[in-house]
């Protein structure tokens, strides 16, 4: 933990991720699982790690992700054309990504539009509506994966030994 606190966290957009993947993707493809690469791909673990390990040796944050790839609630960037969201990823050596958040969209009416242009249908979700029908505020929220926090700070190797019942193909009956 020393080691990251004593280094500031770096901040690059998707676009300059995506960039800089596609750089060094190209210098061997097949070293790689997913070695595809553009704008409107959601991230692998290998492709976090490599940012956060080796381009950066640092904890490295995300930002402006494509529309595509996020939540319907995530507020669109106005400055790019609504092409992207106000949305970020905290990544960290030896996990990936620990922390994920965005601005939520707080006007009732792009929410429902962005709903409805993602297929979704408004009255199956009145309750969230109701949220910001009856008065919002511009807002944000983020979530930290638990055992990835674990893995982090215990320095394990695989999440599943700090997960305290993990589930995996072929154990979890229903």
């Amino acid at each position: 933990l020393t080691k990251l606190v004593e280094k500031p966290f770096v901040r690059i957009s998707y676009r300059e991720a995506i960039q800089h993947l596609q750089e060094e993707i190209a210098k061997d493809p097949k070293k790689w699982q997913f070695p595809d690469v553009e704008f409107g791909t959601d991230l692998a673990t290998e492709h976090e790690r490599w940012l956060a390990e080796t381009k950066y040796q640092s904890a490295v944050f995300v930002y402006n992700y494509p529309k595509s790839i996020k939540a319907f609630y995530m507020r669109d960037n106005s400055d790019d054309g609504g092409e992207t969201v106000n949305a970020m990823d905290l990544l960290v050596p030896g996990v990936g990504e620990l922390v994920g958040g965005s601005q939520r969209e707080e006007r009732l009416d792009i929410l429902i539009s962005k709903m409805e242009e993602v297929g979704l249908n408004p009255d199956d979700y009145w309750w969230y509506l109701d949220l910001r029908r009856f008065g919002s505020v511009p807002h944000a929220g983020y979530g930290l994966g638990f055992e990835r926090l674990v893995t982090y700070v215990c320095g394990i190797e695989n999440i599943r030994d700090a997960i305290a019942y993990p589930r995996y193909p072929g154990n979890a009956e229903f």
